[in-house]
């Protein structure tokens, strides 16, 4: 009798611990397959191949932090082709690029309290204007003019090669103030940044 118990008893737990191996076999592939889409929406498109990158400016008490996916060129006409001139650009990768200040600062003539929003650039051949969104959590394509806080101007600097993978960068910081660089392919476009 305790003989059989037993041998039933081992039976069970060897069963058990076979299908315990094969479920965990499977779960790396499903949890891959929903990173790779990096969307919960399955009607939003997969992700292109793109880095996360974050930047901040701190001066003092307060700072201000960028995030945002940085795409590369990949042999790809960028400007005026992947990134069409007079069209709303995501100035990023897959999900919106976030601007989080925890202090009140100017962004060109445009001023702007603490807190969250989205960043929008609008590319043209000669002129861009950068944009300040108040809505956040979105798609990188979602976007909706009615949330606007402003649009500033953009500044040009040449650049002598081209830049394979995209960048957002704070320079000429000082401790009231920055230049907020968006560079790709051989385009670099700043607005300035000042603290209240």
């Amino acid at each position: 009798m305790t003989v059989r118990y037993t041998a039933r008893t081992l039976a069970l737990a060897t069963l058990a611990l076979f299908a315990a191996i094969s479920c965990a076999a499977t779960l790396p592939a499903q949890t891959n397959v929903a990173a790779d889409r990096m969307s919960p929406n399955p009607d939003k498109p997969l992700a292109s191949p793109a880095q996360h990158a974050q930047v901040t400016f701190a001066p003092g008490p307060g700072a201000i932090d960028i995030s945002y996916n940085s795409p590369s060129i990949r042999g790809r006409k960028i400007m005026g082709g992947l990134v069409p001139y007079g069209k709303v650009w995501r100035t990023g990768a897959n999900p919106a690029t976030t601007l989080v200040t925890s202090t009140p600062i100017h962004i060109g003539n445009l001023t702007v309290a603490a807190g969250t929003y989205t960043l929008y650039t609008l590319p043209g051949e000669h002129d861009w204007l950068f944009i300040v969104n108040k809505q956040i959590g979105q798609w990188g394509t979602e976007y909706h003019q009615d949330q606007d806080l402003g649009r500033v101007p953009m500044k040009t600097v040449p650049m002598s090669s081209p830049q394979e993978v995209m960048s957002i960068t704070f320079e000429h910081t000082t401790h009231t103030s920055t230049e907020l660089h968006v560079r790709w392919e051989t385009t670099d476009r700043y607005v300035p940044i000042t603290l209240n």
